[in-house]
Formats: structure tokens, C-alpha cells, sequence
């Protein structure tokens, strides 16, 4: 009953559902599809030109703890990203091409080879136990499926960090490693050198214009540059060679998204790479991540998006705090007020340090330009499967908390995913100080069926019709019409943890027909993750219309 009302009142409402994640950079032409057809049955051919251009790039000897890296692959230069990186298209900028680790690349990158399955065998050896056998549960309702390795069940949170994008419970727990000397540093993403505006001053983290940088803060300070999501691909292992060649730094706390995060718990798997790295393996290591999907390709890329496909304006982007894809089924974008009431029902609310006002600008998904999605959304995002960031120690995010009418980012609740031993440390840390850098708020709760909604979404989403030979439309609905929408829908659709497994089945599930797409069968088979494999299973197996998807993208490969 209830798929038969969700499908009779709208019909049209997943057309552009997808952007909810900044998603749908559409395959339209048959030159591009016989371009992502071809090009990878020679990856082996694509990694070695790229691996011997490595070699041929210069670079200095090292300084530092471990052995010379004059030997070997050489850094290759970022301006060269991504023709001459190894996962080309598919590189997600991780930073470790970058480096003299550039010869761990075939066993450590995310989109090469075994690619992400490679966390079935890490999680054990990171966190001391894997998945439950979940295929002998009733494999979607199961957290460690969804979710990962957890010491116990996800938490709600907040932090109390001034002038963060949320409430800078990542950074809370960050300062709170530093300030109590359970590391020497903190590897973390902050703004580019080109983040001021025309008088000088600084812009927010989002307004920049810049490249996220990687930078090793050892200060409160410096650790502050890092406040504030990017949304775009960023370099975190760019900072390993400087790490090697420090001998102060023992102790790192690493911060990062899954991609990231899977090439440094491969590099810290090979006793070669952490020798020279000098880090110290008994407890001297922390990854502290953040749930992840379908970022942007650049900083410039989030920019545009704001700019055209939220309709904020050039001129204002650079009030721009940050902006995420919501639960309501809306693009809340956070911006200082200078004067503007933002949206007409939306609240102002105090939240700088100086008692600066904001405002948010909501957008239905619904109302997004269809042709805005080309360039929003990086290749390697299409290609991930590994949302819940399996391997961190931590993961921070927000998809499984509760929302409602009066949201705001800096009062929102945040979820909590606590691994191992070395993540209740670092939680403990935030926790146990005179004045706590976070407060944990007891379990988060879910309701309501996602299985339809999983379904509907996956049908209508613009990246899989245009791989299955369908045409997704270009323009959005009228804003008062998204709003209707938005509010029914939110009004249907799963809550909480139920809303963050409709979010990961969605991934799964369009992910695995575009590297069906794009890479075909035998590589698909090898690249995505068991706990991936059982998900889609599911859906193989109980969904007629998912089936006929995966038949039409095959046929379309062949085209």
C-alpha cells in the first residue's frame, strides 16, 4: 500500500532525486560511452604508461627517518592529474601518486585492481574483527552490513566548536588529541593560498576558490584552518613525504574520507611503507573520518554548483559557510547574512564568534537543473563503495540523524560510528576534559521502510537512464512545486538510521551498474566489496525492475 501512494501521488519525484548527493553527471553521447567502454579493458597498459612516467620524474633524496626513495617510482606532479595518474578518470586525488609511495600504488589505490574489496580483509586487521556473517541474517536490516565494524551501536552527537560548518565534532575530537599530547600531529584539509577576497580578507572554507591543501597541524591553531567541509577531492596523503622526513612525528591522527583513508591503512599493512614513515605501530596511530558520496571533481566545481545550480549567485558565493544534501530532500546552503533574510520561513540564527548572523537557503533536489550535474560529480565517486569510510577508527556524518523544521547545521545532531578500542580513546578524549569539546545525546533510532524509496530512486536517477539507453530530463521542477514535493516526501520517506540505509543502498546500487557500465562484469566481480555484494544481492533477487536495469546497462556497454 504504501509503494502503491509513494508511486501514485509522484511519479516524477525521483527524476531528479538523485542530486541529493550531488550526483548526476550524465553519459550522454555513444562516442563517450564507447570512450568508457574501451579505455579500461587497457588499464594494465594505462597504469604501466603512467608508472613509468613516475619513474622518469625527478625528485629529491630523501632526509628522513626511512630509506632513500630516490629508487623506483617517482611523485608524479598534480598538475598532470588525471591522464597521467594510474586510475586516470578515476583517480580520486588522494595525494599518494603525489609522493614517493607512488610504487605502493597498485596495492593501495581504491580504484585500481581489487580496488575497495580490498576492506573485506583490511577491517580485520585494522579493528581486530570483521563483519558479521551477515548473509546469514536478513542482510538489509543488518548494521554491520550498512555500517561497518562497530564497537557499539551508532551514537547522536554534538560538539561546541564556534564558527565550524556543523558543530565541529570532528575538530572537537581533533584539538582534543592535540591538547592532550595523544599525538604529535594532525594531518587534516584546509582552504588553498588563494582564500581571500578583493579586500584581503579571508573567505570561508567553501567561498575559496582554492584547492583543499593537506597540512600537518601540531597547533589549536593551525588545526582551525581545517574547520568547514570541502566538497571536492582532496590530496591527504600529499603530506607522507613530509611526515617521513620529520623524526618528531610519531604519533599522527589522520583525517580523511574513505578513499583516502583505504590507501593509508594499506600503506600502514606494509612493515617497508611504515618503517620509512617512522610512525609508531603500537597505538601511535589514529584515522578519524567522515562519511562520504559523490563529491565534486574541484573546488571550482562545488563553486559552480552553488553558483548556477542553487541559483546563489557569483557575487554571493563568497558568503557561502557550506551546504549539504538533506534529509528534508532539500540543498541547505549556509551563508552570512549581510543583510539577506535567505529564505522567507527560514530563521537567522547567531552563530560566529563575533556574533555574526546566517541565513540558510534551502533548494528541493527537485528543482536542480538537470545540467548541472555534468560537471558536479567526480568519476571516482561513481566507482565507491565504501560511504561509511569501513576503515577509520571514527567516522563522523549526519544521514542517520533526525532533522526537523528549525534545523540548523550548528545545533544538528551528528552520528557517531565508534570502530575499535582506538576510537573509544579518541571519542574519551572530547569527552573527559573540564569542559567537553562534544556531548554524546544516547542511540540513533530509525524508522520507516526504504526499500521502495531505495528502489524509485535508483529507476529514475539521471546517471543510470542515460547508462541504460534512457534520456533523463534537463530541467528542474518550479520551486513552489519542488516544495510541495519535498514536503510529502519527507513526510513518507524513512527517518534517521532507516534514512542513512536508504542512502547507502542507493550508492550501492547505482555505483555497482555504473562499474558494471563502465568496467563490465569480470572487474566488477573482483572490485566491490563483499558487504557491497550482499546488498545488491538483495535487491538482485527481490526487485524485477533492478534486474532489468542490470540487463540494459550490460546491453548498453556492448553498443
Amino acid at each position: 500500500m504504501y509503494l502503491i501512494r509513494f508511486r501514485f501521488h509522484f511519479p516524477t519525484f525521483c527524476l531528479l532525486i538523485e542530486l541529493f548527493s550531488i550526483s548526476s553527471k550524465i553519459l550522454v553521447d555513444a562516442k563517450s560511452s564507447y570512450k568508457h567502454q574501451h579505455r579500461y579493458k587497457y588499464e594494465d597498459h594505462s597504469l604501466g604508461r603512467a608508472l613509468a612516467f613516475a619513474a622518469s620524474a625527478p625528485t629529491p633524496k630523501s632526509k628522513g627517518k626511512g630509506p632513500s626513495k630516490s629508487k623506483g617510482p617517482k611523485p608524479i606532479p598534480s598538475e598532470y592529474w588525471p591522464s597521467r595518474f594510474p586510475a586516470q578518470d578515476h583517480c580520486s586525488k588522494c595525494g599518494l601518486c603525489e609522493t614517493s609511495y607512488v610504487k605502493h600504488v597498485k596495492t593501495s589505490c581504491a580504484f585500481l585492481g581489487e580496488g575497495m574489496a580490498r576492506i573485506d580483509k583490511l577491517e580485520e586487521r585494522v579493528h581486530g574483527s570483521r563483519r558479521t556473517d551477515h548473509e546469514n541474517k536478513n542482510g538489509m536490516n543488518d548494521n554491520d552490513g550498512h555500517f561497518g565494524v562497530l564497537n557499539q551501536p551508532i551514537l547522536l552527537a554534538r560538539g561546541v566548536e564556534v564558527d565550524a560548518q556543523w558543530s565541529g565534532v570532528v575538530t572537537g575530537i581533533a584539538i582534543s588529541m592535540l591538547e592532550s599530547d595523544m599525538v604529535d600531529a594532525v594531518v587534516c584539509i584546509a582552504s588553498g593560498d588563494n582564500d581571500n577576497d578583493k579586500d584581503g580578507n579571508k573567505l570561508p572554507a567553501m567561498a575559496s576558490s582554492s584547492e583543499p591543501v593537506p597540512i600537518l597541524a601540531r597547533t589549536v591553531e593551525e588545526l582551525q584552518r581545517g574547520k568547514g567541509v570541502k566538497p571536492a577531492l582532496a590530496p591527504s596523503l600529499r603530506i607522507l613525504d613530509k611526515i617521513r622526513d620529520d623524526p618528531s612525528i610519531r604519533r599522527l591522527l589522520f583525517c580523511g574520507v574513505g578513499c583516502a583513508v583505504q590507501a593509508f591503512r594499506a600503506l600502514q599493512n606494509d612493515p617497508e611503507a611504515m618503517e620509512s614513515l617512522g610512525l609508531d605501530e603500537d597505538g601511535g596511530v589514529f584515522v578519524l573520518g567522515t562519511n562520504c558520496a559523490d563529491n565534486s571533481p574541484s573546488q571550482g566545481a562545488a563553486r559552480n554548483f552553488i553558483s548556477e545550480g542553487i541559483g546563489i549567485g557569483e557575487n554571493n558565493v563568497g558568503d557561502v559557510m557550506g551546504y549539504e544534501f538533506m534529509q528534508d530532500f532539500k540543498v541547505h546552503v549556509k551563508m552570512r547574512s549581510n543583510g539577506s533574510d535567505g529564505d522567507s520561513d527560514e530563521p537567522k540564527s547567531k552563530e560566529g564568534e563575533n556574533g555574526d548572523t546566517y541565513v540558510y537557503e534551502k533548494l528541493p533536489y527537485f528543482c536542480l537543473p538537470g545540467s548541472i550535474a555534468q560537471s558536479s560529480i567526480a568519476d571516482s565517486c561513481k566507482a565507491c563503495f565504501d560511504y561509511t569510510n569501513a576503515l577509520a577508527d571514527v567516522v563522523v556524518g549526519y544521514m542517520g540523524a533526525p532533522i526537523d523544521k528549525n534545523f540548523s547545521m550548528n545545533t544538528s545532531y551528528q552520528t557517531l560510528a565508534i570502530r575499535n578500542d582506538r576510537g573509544m580513546k579518541m571519542v574519551h578524549a572530547a569527552l573527559e576534559r573540564e569542559t567537553p569539546r562534544i556531548s554524546l545525546h544516547g542511540e540513533a533510532q530509525g524508522s520507516g521502510s526504504y526499500e521502495a524509496f531505495v528502489m524509485s530512486t535508483v529507476e529514475n536517477d539521471a546517471i543510470v537512464m542515460s547508462m541504460a539507453g534512457q534520456t533523463p530530463p534537463e530541467e528542474g521542477m518550479p520551486k513552489w512545486i519542488g516544495n510541495i514535493v519535498a514536503a510529502i516526501v519527507t513526510r513518507l520517506s524513512p527517518k534517521g538510521m532507516n534514512f542513512a540505509r536508504y542512502s547507502i543502498d542507493y550508492h550501492l546500487l547505482r555505483n555497482y551498474l555504473y562499474v558494471l557500465y563502465t568496467w563490465g562484469e569480470e572487474r566488477a566481480e573482483l572490485s566491490v566489496p563483499l558487504y557491497a555484494k550482499v546488498i545488491v544481492g538483495e535487491y538482485l533477487k527481490s526487485s524485477r525492475s533492478f534486474r532489468e536495469l542490470k540487463d540494459a546497462v550490460l546491453e548498453q556497454r556492448e553498443l
